[in-house]
């Protein structure tokens, strides 16, 4: 198993119930896949470096996990396609 990081960049036009739900969907997901959640850090509404969307500001959350190698490309091609993720990135973490 290695150890990862999925940063997940969430709108900030939802509200705090539908960005629970897509912080939920993404943990589900990495559940599912076989990972192992870790730390869930919950960075709150950030500016972004550059306008995305139309938006200027997005909620950040960074979720650590455990999983083997082929689970981050089953997981990143299911929040490609998930409503109000403005961005996201998986990371492998070095030991």
């Amino acid at each position: 198993m290695s150890k990862y990081e999925l940063t997940v960049v969430v709108s900030a036009k939802i509200e705090d119930d539908e960005r629970a739900a897509v912080i939920d969907k993404c943990k589900a997901l990495v559940e599912r896949f076989g990972g192992a959640i870790t730390n869930i850090d919950e960075w709150g509404k950030r500016k972004l470096a550059y306008e995305v969307q139309k938006m200027k500001e997005a909620f950040y959350y960074f979720i650590q996990f455990d999983a083997e190698t082929t689970a981050p490309a089953e997981i990143e091609s299911r929040i490609r396609i998930m409503d109000n993720v403005i961005r996201y990135l998986i990371v492998k973490q070095e030991a």
